[in-house]
């Protein structure tokens, strides 16, 4: 696989990732995660529950950085969420870790799903 194949599948996994999240579909989201990745921090009842109080409203990359010769990227970005049931706006920062699976030839998500209850 080339690198250029490499980095355009990137750029389409995060663009994927981030219509999925501005549009609040957290399963779909979920679909992102690495499969070693959910093994060893399992996503919660309670924590698909939190994230569907909220609707995403806003979400702006901060940083994004290559490494491992473009095998891996950290993406920081910031989420507004609007709280559906308390009817307030919260910000957070998702840091975000991906990684190229050579066997699937996917990005994969190492970090998890955006944590709502992160205070910033």
């Amino acid at each position: 696989c080339s690198s250029n194949q490499v980095e355009k599948s990137r750029s389409e996994a995060f663009k994927q990732y981030e219509t999925i999240i501005r549009w609040s579909q957290w399963d779909a989201a979920a679909d992102f995660i690495a499969p070693e990745y959910l093994e060893e921090n399992p996503i919660s009842r309670l924590d698909m529950d939190r994230l569907r109080l909220f609707r995403v409203t806003t979400y702006t990359i901060r940083s994004t950085g290559v490494y491992d010769e473009g095998m891996t990227a950290r993406q920081v970005v910031e989420i507004k969420m609007f709280n559906k049931r308390q009817s307030v706006d919260r910000t957070i920062i998702d840091e975000q870790e991906w990684r190229y699976n050579e066997l699937t030839k996917r990005w994969q998500l190492h970090s998890g799903l955006p944590d709502p209850t992160k205070r910033y």
